[in-house]
C-alpha cells in the first residue's frame, strides 16, 4: 500500500488538477486519497449522487450538493482547496455545463489548489479535460499481499469455529493463493473466508474460485476460456515438444522456490495444417493444470480510431488476472501483420502488434503465451526473436510411432479397442496423414460400418485412407517449402 500511496501523493503534490482513477475497490481508494490529502495538510471531500458531497468523514452531505453540476458550483465558488473524490460521474461528464464548471476548476488550482478524482470501472475525460489530467490505477494485491489476507481470514475462521483445526495439503492451498492473483482485496476477503469454510482446502474450492474468475472477467468477449483442457495423454507424437514444457513446469506453476529460474514466457508452434498444433496449444493448460485463455483477435476490432488497441490492452490485463494461465493465440499471422500485409487496415494491425511486443516484453504476470501459425512468411520477424518467445516448434506430419499413437487415441476416444485392429497397418497405410486427417478417415469408417450394420474394423478404416488424398499430396509444394523453412530455424516437436 505504501508505495500506491506515494505515487498518489506524487500526482497531487504535482499540481495535477483532475485525476481518473479506474478501479470497482471504492473502500480502498478512499483510503488511499485520505491519506494522500492526508500527507498534503488537505482537507479531503467524496461525492456520490446518493450523499451528496461531504466531508470525509462526515455523514452529512454540504447542502444542496446532490447533483453533479450543483457540487462543482460549490467547489468553485465556496472551497478553497482539497482534494476530491467524485463516484460514478461518467454520465454526468455529458453535460456541457459540468464540463465547462471542472475546466474553470482545473485551470484555477495556481489560485485555488483544488484535485478532482474521479472514479470509476471506466473513466473517459474529454480531450480539453484529458489534457489537465493524470490516470491512476491501484494495483491489484500481489502474491504476499493475497498470503495475509488468506492468513487472516483462516485465523479469524478457527477464532470462531474453536476446536476445530484447519487442515490444507501445501499444494492445494498454493494453487489457491495463485489463482486469488488478479482479484481485487475484497474479492480475496471473500474467497478465502469462502474457501475454508469446510475446514480445508480441496480441488473443487480451487475450481470455484477459477469459475468466478471466469465469470468476472469473461464478460466482455475479449477472452474466451477453455474449462476443460486437454493433456497430453490426448495427444500422439511430440515427445521434444512434451519433454521441453515438463522441464519448465515447476518454474511455471511453482511458488517462485527455483531461485534464479525465470518462469518461461512462451513458443510458436507452426507446422502443416492439421498437425495438432491448437490440440498441442490445449494440452500446455491441461498437463499444468492452469486455466486457458483464447484471444481472438476478431472480437477486438472497432471501427473507431484506437478502440482496438484499447481492447487488446484490456484483453492482455484480462488475461494476468487471471495468471498462472496460459494464452492461445491461434493462427497469429492473421491478427499481427507484417509491414508489407498490413497496409491495407489503416496502421491497425501495426500497432496492435507494438502493443503485443510491448506486452511480451514487460509482463510480469505469469502467462505463458502459445501462439500458432501455419504461414511464417507473415509473420514480423521481430515477433520471432528470443526473449519475446522461448521457442519455435516446428511440427510436421506426424510419423509411423505417432501414426499408431494417434490411432490408439481416437480409437479409445470412441470405445473402440486398438486390439482389435491392425494399428501397425493403418499406421504404414496412413503415411503422409496429419493427425487430423487420420481422425477424419475414422469417423468416415465408422459412418461406413454403421450403414452396412457391422462393428467398425481394419477394412473400414483402410478402405477410407486409400480413398482420401490428404494435404500433404493436394498442397505438396508448400509443405515441401514450409519444411524447408523450419529446417536450421526451429526445433523439431517430435
Amino acid at each position: 500500500m505504501s508505495d500506491q500511496l506515494d505515487e498518489l501523493s506524487i500526482l497531487i503534490r504535482s499540481r495535477i488538477p483532475l485525476v481518473q482513477v479506474e478501479t470497482l475497490e471504492e473502500t480502498r481508494i478512499i483510503k488511499f486519497l485520505e491519506g494522500a490529502s492526508a500527507r498534503e495538510g488537505w482537507d479531503f471531500f467524496t461525492w456520490t449522487a446518493a450523499d451528496g458531497l461531504r466531508k470525509f468523514p462526515q455523514t452529512e452531505a454540504l447542502p444542496g450538493t446532490d447533483a453533479f453540476r450543483d457540487a462543482l458550483h460549490c467547489i468553485n465558488d465556496t472551497l478553497a482547496s482539497g482534494v476530491f473524490a467524485m463516484f460514478d460521474v461518467q454520465p454526468h461528464l455529458q453535460d456541457s455545463v459540468s464540463q465547462r464548471l471542472v475546466k474553470e476548476i482545473a485551470l484555477g488550482y495556481g489560485a485555488k489548489p483544488r484535485t478532482l478524482a474521479f472514479v470509476g470501472p471506466s473513466v473517459e475525460l474529454p480531450p480539453d479535460l484529458a489534457r489537465l489530467s493524470a490516470r491512476f490505477s491501484p494495483e491489484l494485491p500481489n502474491l504476499e499481499r493475497i498470503r495475509e489476507i488468506y492468513l487472516e481470514e483462516a485465523y479469524r475462521w478457527l477464532s470462531e469455529k474453536q476446536g476445530r483445526k484447519l487442515i490444507n495439503p501445501p499444494d492445494t492451498e498454493d494453487l489457491l493463493l495463485q489463482h486469488l492473483a488478479g482479484m481485487t482485496e475484497e474479492d480475496v476477503h471473500r474467497l478465502s473466508l469462502n474457501a475454508i469454510r469446510h475446514g480445508r482446502i480441496s480441488l473443487e474450492e480451487v475450481r470455484r474460485v477459477l469459475e468466478f474468475k471466469r465469470q468476472t472477467l469473461g464478460k466482455s468477449g475479449l477472452i474466451e476460456f477453455y474449462a476443460d483442457s486437454s493433456s497430453f495423454q490426448d495427444v500422439g507424437g511430440l515427445d521434444g515438444l512434451k519433454a521441453w514444457l515438463e522441464l519448465r513446469r515447476t518454474a511455471f506453476v511453482g511458488d517462485d522456490k527455483m531461485q534464479g529460474v525465470d518462469p518461461p514466457k512462451g513458443m510458436l508452434l507452426l507446422g502443416v495444417q492439421g498437425a495438432g498444433k491448437s490440440l498441442a496449444a490445449k494440452a500446455v493448460a491441461g498437463s499444468w493444470h492452469v486455466p486457458l485463455i483464447r484471444l481472438d483477435f476478431g472480437a477486438l476490432y472497432n471501427k473507431f480510431l484506437g478502440e482496438s488497441e484499447r481492447n487488446l490492452r484490456e484483453a492482455l490485463k484480462q488475461a494476468e488476472a487471471m495468471a498462472p494461465c496460459v494464452l492461445w493465440i491461434d493462427e497469429i499471422e492473421k491478427a499481427l501483420a507484417s509491414d508489407a500485409s498490413g497496409a491495407g487496415d489503416g496502421g491497425v494491425s501495426r500497432r496492435l502488434l507494438a502493443t503485443v511486443l510491448t506486452w511480451m516484453a514487460e509482463r510480469t504476470a505469469k502467462v505463458f503465451l502459445v501462439a500458432t501459425a501455419n504461414d511464417v512468411t507473415q509473420l514480423p520477424p521481430e515477433l520471432l526473436r528470443k526473449g519475446r518467445l522461448d521457442e519455435i516448434f516446428f511440427l510436421d506430419l506426424p510419423n509411423a510411432a505417432s501414426r499408431r499413437d494417434i490411432l490408439r487415441i481416437h480409437l479409445e476416444k470412441r470405445k473402440l479397442d486398438p486390439a482389435q485392429f491392425d494399428v501397425a497397418q493403418l499406421a504404414a497405410s496412413s503415411a503422409g496423414f496429419s493427425g487430423a486427417e487420420i481422425e477424419q478417415a475414422l469417423v468416415a469408417a465408422i459412418y461406413a460400418a454403421h450403414a452396412g450394420n457391422d462393428p467398425p474394423n481394419t477394412l473400414h478404416l483402410l478402405s477410407e485412407l486409400h480413398r482420401t488424398r490428404p494435404l500433404s499430396v493436394i498442397m505438396a509444394e508448400k509443405i515441401t517449402a514450409l519444411r524447408l523453412w523450419a529446417s536450421g530455424r526451429t526445433v523439431s516437436a517430435g
